[in-house]
């Protein structure tokens, strides 16, 4: 029995506690929260290099889907925040592009890795900038008394300044106050409200308060002969 503990055990007795060491940080680099594990994220697509007086004419640009693969306790923490996709447009000019979408465009953190981006591809149109001068027309409304109406309507200032893709600007005839409600006024009044235009691609430039002055006269009715 001493001769079969000192063969079997003893021998070698340092190289066995090294490999029962060894296994037992193997099993800690493979525990559950260490298995690969997946996840999918909604990601932005952020565009660089965007030429000068260069405007994306698209009026909806998804989101792309990325799906990643780490360690469990990594996937498991990550925002969505640390991954977006990245597309150079250094070389884009008006007209239409298409773009690949690969795993070599999404940026994310070292442990992990990408699996899948959905779409694989982004089409995009572009156009020149163009920038105008518009006229703002007052929007009034209200409820007035009889042969009392609005006969004037007037904004302050009296223009405003837009800017975006040049097909879209040069559709735009006039900016539109939010609506104004006059009712009960009578003679002169003047209310503060805000200016818009109803394409999304086209923005206001430097935005504030409209001042529009509303006059309500009685007007003349013919007397019934």
């Amino acid at each position: 029995m001493i001769v079969f503990f000192r063969r079997y055990v003893l021998h070698n007795l340092g190289l066995k506690i090294l490999s029962v060491g060894l296994a037992t940080g193997i099993w800690f680099l493979v525990s559950p929260e260490e298995q690969p594990a997946e996840v999918a994220l909604r990601a932005p697509v952020v565009f660089q290099h965007v030429p000068p007086h260069l405007e994306i004419s698209t009026e909806v640009i998804p989101e792309a889907q990325v799906r990643v693969r780490g360690p469990e306790r990594v996937v498991r923490d990550l925002q969505a925040s640390e991954v977006h996709a990245e597309i150079d447009l250094s070389n884009a000019k008006p007209g239409e592009r298409t773009f690949d979408l690969t795993s070599q465009q999404v940026r994310h953190p070292s442990d992990v890795s990408v699996v899948q981006v959905l779409p694989s591809q982004l089409h995009l149109a572009f156009d020149t900038r163009l920038t105008r001068e518009v006229e703002i027309h007052p929007r009034v409304a209200g409820v007035f008394s009889d042969n009392e109406q609005v006969v004037k309507a007037e904004a302050d200032p009296a223009t405003v300044t837009i800017t975006g893709p040049r097909r879209h600007v040069e559709r735009i005839d006039a900016a539109t106050t939010d609506p104004v409600d006059a009712t009960g006024t009578r003679g002169s009044a003047v209310f503060t409200t805000n200016v818009y235009v109803s394409d999304p691609l086209v923005q206001v430039v430097q935005t504030g308060l409209i001042r529009v002055t509303v006059v309500v006269q009685k007007v003349a009715t013919s007397s019934p002969h």
